[in-house]
């Protein structure tokens, strides 16, 4: 039975993204050279790997055996990699960051950029998704390091405080909310709302929010940006609900009233969560002592 890491990184990137073509972009593959590796694979195997469907595939209970091997055999490729790069004159890598919205937009551009500058020779490859899905991908080894919303359960993963901030509302000065100090968010559902794209973390938790409630999120139009956001607020589109971090520095700029929301969940204790400290590569390792300090 021989396999390639490019076999085992393409097996990860397709189980990870839930389709072909999306895990061959990942691995940088033509899309059938990858269906090709696969197929291979299954034939060695002598089992499917993936159950294929119009949504995308899925790992079968095969896939998901194969799947854990694939993740411990690239993390210690990963790991002897970086130990033999000290004697090429130092550290050299890579480390998988996942963030909430709320982390990756009002406290990491800032927080990386004094960790990259420390370390030329690493990359930090950063994406957003919800919290509980951050958990629940460091768990299963598919990134390194995790900041979630501290209201998360995170099972046996390990903590370490990051930052603090809350949600709250904005809207145009003469918005029928602007006079109010604060609002629950059912309150926020009768308005037409200024959001960020579909695909954002943010966006789809509160969209679930609204579920909760048994009443849709009036999406008015969706951004890439909270400033982007503030700015359309200010305009009079709609509300918003931004960091209190986005919301202060937009007012210095823009005419916007900020309404505190009441929800338990708009107070947001930001955590860093990994699966074991003693297990992170050495630059992993000083990226969560970094984001800590």
């Amino acid at each position: 039975m021989r396999f390639d890491l490019t076999d085992l990184r393409l097996f990860c990137d397709v189980s990870d993204a839930g389709s072909i073509t999306a895990g061959a972009e990942r691995s940088a593959l033509a899309l059938a050279a990858a269906s090709t590796r696969i197929r291979n694979m299954e034939a060695v195997l002598g089992a499917a790997l993936f159950t294929r469907s119009r949504q995308g595939v899925t790992p079968t209970p095969a896939g998901r055996a194969f799947l854990k091997h694939a993740r411990t055999i690239l993390g210690q490729a990963a790991r002897m990699r970086e130990d033999l790069s000290a004697f090429a004159g130092g550290l050299s890598g890579e480390v998988r960051l996942l963030a909430n919205t709320n982390a990756l937009t009002e406290f990491l551009p800032e927080a990386l950029s004094s960790f990259l500058a420390a370390h030329p020779h690493v990359s930090v490859d950063l994406e957003e998704r919800l919290s509980d899905e951050i958990v629940g991908l460091i768990a299963e080894g598919v990134g390194d390091v995790g900041i979630v919303a501290g209201t998360v359960d995170v099972g046996a993963l390990q903590t370490y405080p990051f930052r603090s901030d809350r949600f709250v509302v904005v809207a145009a000065t003469g918005h029928p909310l602007a006079a109010r100090g604060a609002v629950a968010f059912a309150e926020v559902l009768d308005y037409d709302v200024v959001g960020l794209e579909r695909s954002s973390s943010l966006q789809r938790f509160l969209t679930a929010k609204a579920a909760r409630e048994g009443r849709p999120l009036k999406a008015r139009i969706q951004l890439r940006s909270f400033d982007a956001v503030c700015r359309m607020v200010e305009s009079g589109v709609g509300i918003g609900v931004v960091p209190q971090t986005t919301a202060a520095r937009a007012a210095r700029t823009m005419s916007l009233a900020t309404i505190d929301l009441t929800d338990d969940w708009a107070l947001r204790e930001l955590t860093i969560v990994v699966r074991a400290a003693d297990e992170l590569r050495p630059y992993a390792r000083e990226l969560v002592e970094s984001l800590r300090a």
